[in-house]
């Protein structure tokens, strides 16, 4: 049986060195040198003043990864649960319940798939359709509007 005595602590405390004892002293971290020091040791990819790798190396290529496009996708089937209490979907309602997540210093594109099937006609504004998406939601009697800018 538990009694309250017997309670041990979840995590166990690490050890507090260079307070006296038997890790006193050097607090085991040697004698002296860069490692020793508070704060010690070298940068990532120091490599002892030789010239480092991502140094040695050419650099070759092109990358456009800071300013690509931003594509947001959203499936029919998500858009069910907004379809039963709004007429209109557009991009702003999607941020406004939090399924689409914009990123605060580049626009994105909002783009519709048809992966699911709408249950009620909704009038959805986005920037692009998928053919399949564009034909399910006007089988459901609803419109897809494309988004000019």
């Amino acid at each position: 049986m538990f009694t309250l005595d017997k309670l041990t602590p979840l995590v166990k405390k690490r050890k507090r060195v260079g307070r006296g004892g038997s890790r006193g002293g050097t607090s085991g971290k040697g004698h002296k040198g860069q490692k020793a020091r508070s704060g010690g040791g070298a940068a990532p990819g120091f490599e002892g003043g030789q010239m480092p790798l991502y140094r040695r190396l050419p650099k070759r290529g092109f990358t456009n990864a800071r300013f690509k496009a931003i594509v947001h996708i959203v499936n029919i089937s998500g858009l069910n649960v907004l379809a039963e209490s709004h007429e209109e979907i557009t991009k702003e309602l999607l941020i406004k319940e939090g399924v689409v997540k914009p990123r605060k210093d580049r626009p994105f594109t909002l783009k519709v798939l048809g992966d699911g099937e709408l249950k009620k006609p909704v009038t959805i504004v986005a920037d692009s359709f998928s053919a399949a998406a564009r034909k399910s939601i006007e089988n459901a009697g609803g419109k897809a509007l494309t988004q000019k800018g």
